[in-house]
């Protein structure tokens, strides 16, 4: 495996909303930061048709044009971008070391910004539909259905709360679980239950999402898990409300995570770990915005510039004495 004959300042694993800003920021702080952004690169926001919700945008972007800018504003300011994904990273050994394919990188101070990915139901149509009447964020799309029927398919917390956020547009929420029961939390359940606009789908699976060929949703197939009848179920919209998966599992066993694997961040964008910094839906499941991962990129820019310029003076420090002895 080759290895990089020069160690970078900074690099930056994710290239959505939280990475490119870090990217941003960094580059304007002279650190010449290196940014991996993937295959997958953008983010959830190259699943987005329009993003209305972003601030100095007053009709609205399109979610891969706004990624392009940002992009482009960074390496405007002198950001390095590569396509890649890394494959493992060594955080036990400083600089750091990052493999992207066969070629290995090393690093002072590195931000993860890699995600975190919803969870789909799995179906063709919905991978064909996704962006175009499918959504994974009620926040983000939810103005999009005003006065129209739409579906919200999932049992927890999430779903219950997309749910009764959706009433505020939707004339109507059919709430499709797969169980008998809710996951929810108990008080989450009351407030959806109470809410007269949630029609209750139970015990029921999505088969398909109507009409891929048209690209727009018009109905969704449910199947009763007890007696396997399928019903059509006329819609403009499915929000897929079963659950995020955050990226982390290259930083398994070497920085702190929750019980569902996000990264635990400290004062700031700060890890466990000195010289590694977290941003974006990889340590934030709460918001998972675009304009809130884009607030906390900028933090662990902040952050990585503060720690590099730390330890810059106690190497300097450490040199001088060294020279004195």
């Amino acid at each position: 495996m080759s290895a990089s004959d020069d160690v970078r300042e900074v690099m930056i694993i994710g290239s959505g909303p939280a990475g490119l800003t870090a990217a941003l920021y960094t580059a304007r702080a002279s650190l010449n930061p290196l940014l991996v952004e993937g295959l997958e690169a953008g983010g959830q926001l190259m699943l987005t048709t329009m993003v209305e919700n972003f601030p100095g945008f007053r009709d609205g972007i399109m979610g891969p044009d706004l990624m392009g800018e940002m992009r482009a504003q960074a390496e405007r300011f002198g950001a390095e971008i590569i396509q890649g994904d890394v494959t493992a990273v060594d955080l036990r050994e400083r600089p750091f070391r990052v493999t992207i394919g066969a070629k290995q990188w090393r690093t002072r101070a590195l931000i993860i910004a890699t995600g975190a990915s919803a969870r789909m139901l799995g179906l063709p149509s919905e991978k064909a539909l996704m962006g175009r009447g499918v959504s994974t964020c009620a926040t983000c799309d939810g103005y999009f259905f005003r006065n129209l029927e739409i579906a919200v398919v999932g049992g927890g917390d999430s779903a219950m709360e997309e749910a009764v956020f959706l009433t505020r547009f939707a004339s109507k929420v059919y709430l499709i679980h797969r169980r008998k029961e809710l996951r929810a939390s108990k008080i989450m359940q009351e407030k959806a239950l109470a809410n007269e606009k949630i029609a209750w789908i139970w015990n029921s699976e999505v088969e398909e999402i109507k009409d891929a060929g048209n690209g727009q949703v018009t109905a969704v197939v449910v199947r009763d898990r007890d007696t396997a009848v399928r019903s059509e179920v006329p819609v403009s919209g499915v929000f897929v409300a079963i659950g995020h998966r955050p990226n982390t599992s290259l930083f398994t066993g070497q920085v702190a995570m929750d019980a569902n694997g996000y990264i635990k961040t400290g004062e700031g964008s700060r890890t466990n770990v000195p010289g590694v910094f977290a941003c974006g839906d990889v340590q934030d499941h709460v918001y998972r915005q675009a304009i809130t991962a884009a607030g906390s990129g900028c933090m662990a820019a902040i952050d990585a510039e503060r720690y590099l310029e730390n330890l810059a003076h106690a190497e300097a420090s450490a040199s001088a004495e060294r020279s004195v002895t």
